[in-house]
């Protein structure tokens, strides 16, 4: 890991504080694993817990992710475990046995069954995890185990992140209020497919699993997998939705279509937009944030690939860092996509500031007032391609030399 990383420029000036959840409580401590602070986390949660995740598509899972896909069938939860600094990814055999060991420890310590035990890991790639360093600190765990210790576990799951990253919303359910919290992490190797690096969501309503699993879904492709930092996708990635059922009785909901459902959803769906933010503005190196707007594509699957695909342009992202207006890569970016695209009819903007329209630079367009936005912190870049009427937002950040350092330096 790159040593003494300044905070991001990004980061946000506080922290919320997250109200407790009923039928969770959590723990971290320090077991030694990397690094010279608490790196293990884990959350008890109460029986009858729901749970729904997306996971990482990488054909080179990590044994966690592996794990994690199986026992989600089940849909119900009654522990989570997380350690920093080893992905157990690319471990073999060792790997499996390690979280076999890991679910075991845990649901003796929490008295659940073994696939009622979620577990992630989170650091360098092909080393060994030290299982027993895991093992020893469960005891110490289940015994500090508290309501209010969200922030904690936010700095726990840490790897490159320069700051912690946590959301918290309310929503109604037929008339009862209820909290959902969310931490995650995330800095790099980020570009999310199904899921992304870490993030755990936590809610004390009642809500069956294939609602819980359908609503998960449909906030992730809006969120998590919309953002983009480098165009790598971790063999790690994992983000999980517990519905511990603890809080006060509301009505039941029957199913996705239930207007009950519907204050819970834009609750989710915000939470996990402001942890997607968060984690793109705490990009290894990142200067700036950038939003991308793509509008008038035959799809919406069509737009957020043309948004993607200039998301990742080294070219694009090293023109935002130099704070420079180069809109002919954007042309690049979207011609590269691989979907329809009218030259003629392509109209790209930086903010307000229109620089091409109809396939050309539009007629007195003034290059230094547009470098001088480019000095924002915050860039949008709209880009309309000319063919339909469907759009998707994407968000990525800028590449700096800082980017490099880091990930140099990553194992050492």
């Amino acid at each position: 890991m790159a040593k003494d990383l300044a905070i991001s420029p990004l980061a946000p000036d506080s922290y919320p504080d997250l109200p407790p959840i009923a039928g969770v409580r959590l723990a971290t401590t320090t077991a030694g694993i990397k690094y010279n602070r608490a790196d293990v986390l884990l959350v008890d949660l109460a029986p009858g817990t729901a749970v729904a995740g997306v996971l990482t598509r990488s054909r080179t899972a990590s044994a966690p992710v592996l794990w994690c896909r199986d026992i989600l069938r089940k849909g119900a939860a009654r522990g989570l475990i997380v350690n920093s600094g080893n992905a157990n990814a690319f471990t073999g055999y060792e790997g499996v046995r390690a979280v076999a060991a890991t679910t075991a420890a845990v649901s003796k310590a929490l008295g659940c069954k073994a696939d009622e035990v979620f577990v992630s890991s989170t650091g360098v790639i092909g080393e060994k995890l030290p299982t027993e360093k895991v093992l020893a600190v469960i005891e110490t765990l289940k015994h500090g185990l508290s309501a209010a210790k969200w922030r904690e576990a936010a700095e726990t799951i840490r790897t490159t992140d320069t700051f912690p990253k946590l959301a918290t919303r309310f929503f109604t359910i037929g008339g009862e209020r209820f909290a959902l919290n969310g931490i995650a992490k995330g800095s790099g190797m980020i570009a999310p497919d199904m899921a992304t690096m870490l993030a755990y969501v936590f809610t004390d309503a009642k809500i069956p699993t294939d609602v819980l699993q359908a609503e998960l879904s449909r906030a992730n492709e809006l969120s998590f997998n919309a953002i983009t930092v480098d165009g790598d996708t971790s063999t790690s990635d994992t983000a999980l939705l517990f519905a511990t059922g603890a809080g006060t009785t509301h009505e039941w909901i029957p199913s996705g279509k239930s207007p009950l459902i519907r204050s819970f959803r834009k609750a989710l769906q915000d939470l996990m937009t402001d942890l997607a933010h968060q984690i793109v503005r705490d990009g290894e190196g990142a200067s700036k944030f950038v939003e991308i707007e793509v509008a008038g594509a035959k799809s919406k699957r069509a737009a957020k690939r043309i948004g993607m695909a200039i998301a990742n342009s080294p070219l694009v992202k090293t023109a935002i860092a130099g704070e420079d207006p180069n809109w002919g890569r954007i042309v690049m970016a979207v011609g590269k996509a691989g979907e329809d695209a009218d030259r003629d009819r392509l109209r790209i903007a930086f903010g307000d500031h229109l620089v091409a329209e109809n396939g050309v630079a539009v007629p007195g367009y003034l290059e230094n007032v547009v470098a001088a936005y480019m000095k924002n912190p915050r860039i949008s870049i709209k880009v309309d391609v000319g063919v339909g009427r469907s759009g998707f937002t994407v968000w990525t950040c800028d590449f700096t030399e800082a980017y490099t350092r880091i990930n140099a330096d990553y194992r050492s």
